[in-house]
């Protein structure tokens, strides 16, 4: 099978297992699969993709996007992302701007927010 045609399992290191389970599952509503032999988190995705959270103590968040998330109505999955605890990220830099925590693009819109161990994540909506 070519690679096009496979699933994802994206791999995401986090410090405290347990943290981290409470946001993804209670904060943002993924669907905990369980824990691997590996003592990971694992959580179902559209198209049978997975996320993968590692437990790492000493890992430290990359600056950029780890994962986004693609979405319809991006200005209502914030609300309901904050009505759950989640915190936005805005940025008034020169090739960066948010309004409302969205940053319109020629071709989309997104948003960003840290997990608890600040790995970036992002919503996206194509325009």
């Amino acid at each position: 099978m070519a690679l096009s045609q496979s699933t994802v399992a994206m791999m995401l290191p986090v410090t405290d297992p347990q943290r981290a389970q409470q946001f993804y599952t209670e904060n943002l509503g993924l669907a905990y699969v369980g824990t691997n032999a590996e003592g990971s988190l694992v959580y179902r995705l559209a198209g049978g993709s997975e996320l993968v959270l590692l437990p790492r103590p000493d890992s430290t968040p990359s600056p950029s996007t780890a994962l986004s998330f693609e979405v319809a109505g991006i200005e209502d999955e914030i609300a309901g992302l904050q009505a759950r605890g989640v915190v936005f990220q805005d940025y008034d830099l020169p090739e960066l701007r948010t309004t409302d925590h969205v940053c319109v693009m020629a071709s989309e819109k997104a948003a960003w927010f840290l997990d608890p161990d600040g790995n970036v994540l992002c919503l996206h909506e194509t325009l």
